[in-house]
């Protein structure tokens, strides 16, 4: 393990939380004043630049990325971000389904938006900003501290649990199980580059999709959604077993 890596362990749960609470509040404080409007992008940009300063001067080694980009793992990789592209959109399906049949159920669509104004959908934010400081956050010093508290399996499910929160509804299940691909990555590799760039791809190819899909042909499209459907369905078939297999062989 790189120095780099070993270091975000040691960074300490309460630190992070302190900062986070801060920013939040700055914000805040600035909207309701009418002083000026903070995008939470720049919230997550002090949270990177808080890890650039307690991780200097180890930053990663030509080792870490090397990994990142191994044959064998790049496969898998890639393999994992496909089928949770399905599986998003299969969720998506889904939820639009359920707020027709119960259309009660619509307010949770827009408590679910309220929590996605905190990511923030800038291309920039999306892509890269959000990748970095949501791993450093949820894997890095989240999944780690948790295992000082609990045993691995626990630590991972609870860590996801906290990163799924933070999606809408439609997107909170599929978000949950790509936060265990992303958990189980890092615990297999130690290495959190390894999830930042399978969360920078991840968020790449769901831009791409969006910007290609101009005409919305994704969710006006039978023939499209029933395609995607299926696949949606065997990706989760598919993905759910490899993450039942990987957090069995967890201790």
């Amino acid at each position: 393990m790189s120095l780099f890596n070993e270091k975000l362990k040691n960074i300490h749960l309460k630190e992070v939380l302190i900062l986070i609470i801060c920013l939040f509040l700055i914000q805040y404080a600035l909207s309701y004043f009418n002083i000026v409007h903070v995008d939470s992008s720049v919230i997550y940009f002090c949270i990177i630049l808080y890890f650039v300063v307690k991780l200097r001067p180890n930053f990663p080694d030509r080792d870490d990325v090397a990994e990142v980009f191994s044959f064998d793992l790049l496969k898998y990789v890639i393999l994992i971000v496909v089928m949770n592209i399905f599986l998003s959109y299969g969720f998506l399906y889904l939820s639009e389904v359920i707020i027709r049949i119960f259309p009660s159920f619509n307010f949770i669509s827009i408590l679910g938006n309220v929590s996605n104004s905190i990511i923030g959908f800038g291309l920039i934010s999306t892509v890269l900003i959000s990748p970095i400081s949501e791993e450093l956050l949820f894997r890095g010093v989240f999944l780690n501290r948790l295992k000082f508290v609990v045993p691995p399996l626990f630590a991972i499910l609870i860590s996801s649990l906290l990163f799924a929160s933070l999606h809408s509804y439609g997107n909170i299940i599929s978000a949950f199980i790509f936060a265990l691909c992303m958990a189980i990555l890092y615990v297999k590799t130690d290495n959190i580059l390894v999830p930042i760039f399978a969360h920078f791809l991840n968020n790449l190819i769901a831009e791409i999709v969006v910007f290609v899909d101009c005409n919305n042909v994704l969710f006006n499209n039978g023939s499209v959604i029933m395609c995607v459907s299926v696949l949606a369905v065997i990706s989760f078939i598919v993905v759910s077993h490899s993450i039942i297999k990987e957090l069995n062989s967890i201790k």
